[in-house]
């Protein structure tokens, strides 16, 4: 099949598999803390890779495994604890929306670090983006005030780390099958991950009740398709088409998100909405201009 209408499929799948994520992670949170949620998704998805991609790992050679490692806490790592602190306080729905600012922190990551050239379109899709985030995190408070909407910036910090991976694993990681990046990837968070599960008690209960074990079957979904498969189609997208593209995800990520919030019972305001579409509507803009391609390719090694 041809490259272009494979990344379309691979970014429908991707839509639907992510969009889940969050009332995933949501479910996951009734009978776990955010540190044994981010832990066991991160086990789940490890041992899932690992045994998948087991011959992958030893083509790897040392250069590739320093950027691997970078890869994997920057774009696995520290966005899945902060996802996961973040939904202990804001609703599943609009963490997927504040996710949105995915391809929007990417032009500016890349504009900063990877000398991508900023152009009119962008930097008034990144300002409009910018002005669609404030909305929703005031709007959110405003009808939640239960809620702690600070927590709105674990999620923004998370995007802010899979902008960067996304322009690394572009311009340093193209030469790397996406099965042998996935599975390196958690090969080196499987030990820190089990580590830290371990330092919240997770092993010393000898019974758990049946919310736990619900919890945890929901976590063992999200980490090996939602992460663990996903990982893996995520990386071969980014090696077919290109950065800003491949977080354009994010598009369809909400709308996916908010079909599960809904059912779940959350509640969402009309200036909610209207932030979110805003949002959208800044990453349309952005995605809208094609030249950053060049500027990445002239980039890679």
């Amino acid at each position: 099949m041809a490259s272009g209408n494979l990344k379309w499929i691979y970014l429908i799948i991707l839509s639907l598999v992510w969009g889940s994520s969050f009332i995933l992670i949501k479910k996951g949170l009734v009978g776990l803390d955010a540190l044994q949620v981010g832990s066991l998704r991160i086990i789940f998805a490890a041992f899932f890779l690992i045994m998948v991609g087991f011959r992958s790992l030893g083509r790897l050679t040392k250069r590739q495994w320093k950027w691997i490692i970078v890869s994997g806490f920057l774009g696995s790592f520290f966005p899945v604890y902060l996802f996961a602190f973040a939904e202990t306080e804001i609703d599943s729905a609009i963490a997927s929306i504040l996710n949105a600012t995915t391809p929007l922190l990417t032009l500016i990551v890349g504009a900063i670090f990877f000398r991508a050239v900023f152009t009119q379109n962008k930097i008034l899709g990144v300002v409009i983006g910018l002005i669609g985030t404030v909305g929703l995190i005031f709007s959110g408070a405003s009808i939640n005030p239960d809620q702690n909407y600070l927590y709105s910036l674990f999620v923004v910090i998370a995007a802010g780390c899979y902008a960067l991976n996304v322009n690394i694993l572009k311009t340093r990681m193209s030469d790397i099958s996406p099965l042998g990046i996935a599975a390196g990837n958690f090969s080196a968070l499987l030990i820190p991950a089990l580590v830290i599960l371990y330092s919240t008690g997770f092993f010393e209960v000898s019974e758990y009740s049946s919310v736990v074990g619900w919890s945890v079957f929901y976590v063992a979904i999200l980490g090996i398709i939602g992460t663990g498969v996903a990982m893996i189609i995520f990386n071969k997208l980014i090696q077919i088409s290109d950065p800003v593209f491949t977080t354009s995800v994010t598009y369809t990520i909400p709308v996916v998100a908010l079909g599960w919030g809904v059912l779940d019972g959350e509640v969402f305001s009309l200036w909610q909405l209207i932030s979110a579409f805003v949002i959208l509507v800044g990453v349309f803009i952005v995605n809208r201009s094609r030249d950053i391609i060049s500027k990445f390719r002239k980039q890679a090694i």
